[in-house]
């Protein structure tokens, strides 16, 4: 069944009640056998002579053959025709996304079901629907739908959107500061230019706001919705339904992958093949999304929605009945959240720790719990009796993140999650409750790599001493693994190591790291990318040396101060000689091709952070086995991280460059040969 999402005016009295949500579902037939010629066409095109090369010649741009890019493309080509897993390292350089588009889009031809590609970036994502499958589009002749698929919060919903419209707007929000947020939101809706998605507005907007008007899985009232056919979220989940290639983020796949783990439907389409990029993330965005955690910023937040006693306003400042009750019921509520974290916050201050595991005997008390029953109460039967529908909507959907909230605590404190790691951490100056599971491979393995479709993983960086025996042990796949080579030169780059750096524990490490970065940098004149590996030593490093740079006319740019890492980055490129100064972000999914990066320092080896509850508890689990946890784990971690990092430097062939680094355990400790092997690329060692 097709329905029309577009943008025309139209009245409730319009909406076909017969539509269900279900005939948003395309119902998929058994997905059709991928032709065997798949593997001939991608080697074609990937061909010395082939179609890229000729492509390239006729619209005179530069063509560069690279056997590793034509061994990829063979690899997934065969892996899609035989409904095999496969994992695929492929170093900077290679070209992965060509190389996995390709076959992607040759099985489109023929498949029933669409194939998605998640990735963690939005760099990323934005470069495969903005550039690369375009180009390939127009490349290869071949007709076919890509779409950019995000979060259901990403999009705004018109329905919650109407409900701070009216009169009562302004008490309905919690602080007066955010009515002209609203308005400046309104204006640009006005103008119907906008898409209807967070970031596609042309202002940053308050996420305070944006959590009240943006859709959500129990805030939508689907086809008794009055906004139905002109919906945002809907008229992208339709797009996504007819695609044949649909590019996401790691977020949404684990989020659809939880809620299919379930037993309900997930977020996205039912498609038939998955190729997820940027793999090396894998572990860390299954833990998160896998787990639970319960924070005293969003609970506070959520109530402070329904009522703010501090400014008498909210959405229960709406004129009602049941409301004045409603009102003490969620300020109660409101004062019992601070009463139940304040004590996980004081705790984790007497141990003077940002993050601790809780005591299996630890007893908090929880008189959170009693007060959100009350409120839920209280908000069904409010709901019953709401005439309004929309917010009738609303108030249900409030009732069920109450809801929601019970249940997580009592997860947390009955520690009701098997194989898992409970503990508290200061985040944002708040506090959070986490309840991580420590079985990642074992949830994966049926959950992700035993399915009815090939899935298919690539990074430059899965292998550690050419082996992908430990990504294979964090994560359960189980399948095909190829390694390709880098098509890097080792004349693109000269290594540094200073013998003469103290011990990165001892007290004169920092003094002795801000006059070796001036060294360094003032060797490539600016242009450098500093990783840290903790702000303290950053922090230390960037007031050090500060003035210096200014007399040098190298613009510093900080992690932490006053620009966001999008801007960095632009800061970044735009001025040639700047040096940014970064922490754990900055090592990994960060392109910065050409001059503007000609020096990568790295400040020390990237262990892990010690004592972390959840680096802790995955150690002693490993410790439990009867196997070494530094050599099974933190060895391994460190490894992919530095070579994450190392690898910023050249990514393309004209690129030329120095790595330094600064931990001089690289050459004193038996272990860094391990990392000196790593190196993604072949590298001139100059000076050791």
């Amino acid at each position: 069944m097709k329905l029309d999402l577009g943008d025309s005016d139209f009245s409730p009295d319009d909406i076909d009640t017969d539509i269900t949500l279900e005939d948003l579902a395309v119902e998929y037939e058994p997905e059709a056998p991928v032709s065997p010629g798949i593997v001939e066409a991608c080697e074609e095109v990937f061909a010395e002579d082939g179609t890229l090369a000729e492509s390239a010649r006729q619209e005179g741009r530069l063509y560069e053959y690279r056997p590793q890019q034509r061994a990829m493309a063979r690899g997934v080509a065969e892996a899609l025709r035989d409904g095999e897993n496969l994992c695929v390292e492929a170093p900077t350089g290679v070209g992965k996304s060509f190389a996995y588009l390709v076959p992607l889009i040759y099985r489109a031809q023929t498949a029933r079901r669409p194939a998605v590609v998640s990735t963690e970036t939005i760099t990323l994502q934005e470069q495969l629907i903005e550039r690369d499958l375009p180009l390939l589009k127009k490349i290869l002749g071949i007709e076919f739908k890509a779409v950019l698929a995000k979060g259901r919060r990403n999009y705004l919903c018109r329905r919650r959107f109407s409900l701070l419209s009216g009169a009562e707007r302004d008490a309905l929000l919690p602080t007066p500061s955010l009515v002209t947020e609203l308005a400046r939101l309104e204006k640009s809706l006005d103008s119907g230019e906008e898409n209807g998605t967070r970031d596609g507005f042309d202002f940053s907007i308050d996420p305070t706001v944006w959590s009240m008007v943006c859709s959500e899985i129990g805030n939508c009232a689907g086809n008794k919705c009055p906004f139905f056919r002109n919906c945002f979220y809907y008229r992208a989940r339709r797009e996504w339904e007819d695609a044949d290639i649909i590019v996401a983020n790691h977020a949404l796949l684990f989020t659809d992958l939880a809620m299919r783990q379930e037993g309900g439907g997930g977020l996205l389409p039912d498609y038939g093949a998955l190729l997820i990029d940027e793999a090396h993330t894998l572990e860390s965005n299954a833990a998160e999304h896998l787990g639970i955690h319960l924070s005293r910023f969003a609970v506070v937040g959520e109530l402070q929605r329904l009522y703010n006693p501090d400014s008498a306003r909210g959405l229960l400042m709406r004129s009602g009945s049941a409301f004045p009750e409603l009102r003490n019921l969620a300020a109660t509520a409101r004062d019992e959240a601070y009463a139940f974290f304040t004590p996980y916050e004081n705790w984790l201050s007497r141990k003077n720790e940002s993050a601790c595991r809780l005591p299996e005997d630890a007893e908090f008390p929880n008189s959170l719990t009693p007060a959100l029953l009350k409120l839920a109460s209280g908000l069904s039967e409010a709901a019953e009796e709401e005439e309004d529908a929309a917010f009738k909507t609303e108030l249900g959907a409030h009732l069920e993140r109450c809801r929601s909230f019970v249940d997580g605590i009592d997860a947390i404190t009955r520690r009701t999650l098997p194989e898992a790691v409970y503990y508290a951490e200061f985040d944002h100056s708040a506090v959070t409750l986490h309840a991580s599971p420590l079985n990642i491979a074992e949830l994966l393995r049926p959950l992700l790599f035993a399915q009815d479709f090939p899935v298919i993983l690539c990074s430059a960086t899965l292998a550690v001493r050419k082996s992908f025996d430990y990504f294979i042990s964090r994560t359960g796949f189980d399948g095909r693994t190829l390694l390709l080579d880098s098509p890097f030169s080792s004349d693109q780059a000269v290594l540094y190591i200073p013998r003469d750096m103290p011990d990165p524990s001892g007290e004169g490490f920092n003094a002795a790291l801000a006059e070796e970065i001036f060294h360094y940098v003032e060797m490539s004149q600016g242009r450098a990318f500093v990783l840290f590996t903790n702000y303290q030593s950053l922090r230390y490093c960037a007031a050090a040396l500060r003035t210096r740079f200014e007399l040098r006319n190298w613009r510093l740019l900080v992690q932490g101060e006053d620009m966001h890492r999008g801007q960095l980055i632009r800061a970044f490129r735009e001025d040639v000689s700047s040096v940014l100064f970064g922490t754990d972000s900055f090592w990994t999914g960060v392109d910065v091709p050409g001059e503007a990066l000609s020096n990568v320092i790295i400040t020390k080896l990237p262990f892990a952070q010690y004592g972390h509850p959840l680096i802790a508890a995955r150690e002693e689990r490993i410790r439990m086995a009867g196997k070494s946890p530094f050599a099974e784990y933190s060895l391994p971690e460190a490894v992919l991280k530095f070579r994450q990092g190392v690898g910023r430097l050249i990514r393309n062939r004209s690129d030329r460059g120095m790595v330094v680094v600064l931990d001089r355990r690289i050459i004193a400790k038996s272990y860094g040969r391990v990392f000196l092997e790593s190196i993604p690329y072949h590298l001139s060692m100059e000076k050791i």
